[in-house]
């Protein structure tokens, strides 16, 4: 089975900085999309930012500040999140579309890493 396992949630003073990773373990053919959802406390998830290939998307409300990267051979991606303001708390979910055979595939979730920005 495919599992998702995100680390790096914490605490952090606004203007800070945390990097989040997400591992991927279980029967994998291949990664194909990974990206970073997060949710607030009575707000809906939204998403924050993908990665897939070449192609890359943020949200607005974190471009510029959070950069997403992706380590293959380890199936793992990274959020790295810098100048943190108390709106970006939340719990942070990792997310992505795995083959785990030429003709299988799936969408999987972590269980999430919470972030916590005090002001």
């Amino acid at each position: 089975q495919v599992q998702l396992v995100e680390s790096g949630g914490g605490l952090v003073q606004a203007g800070g900085s945390l990097r989040l990773s997400c591992a991927a373990s279980g029967s994998i053919f291949s990664i194909d999309l990974m990206g970073w959802h997060r949710q607030a406390p009575g707000k809906q998830r939204e998403l924050v930012a993908t990665i897939t290939g070449g192609n890359i998307n943020y949200a607005d409300s974190v471009k510029g500040r959070f950069t997403i990267s992706r380590d293959n051979a380890k199936n793992t991606v990274f959020l790295q999140m810098n100048s943190l303001k108390p709106e970006d708390t939340a719990v942070y979910y990792c997310n992505a579309d795995i083959r785990t055979g030429w003709r299988n595939s799936g969408n999987y979730w972590g269980q999430g890493t919470q972030v916590t920005v005090s002001s």
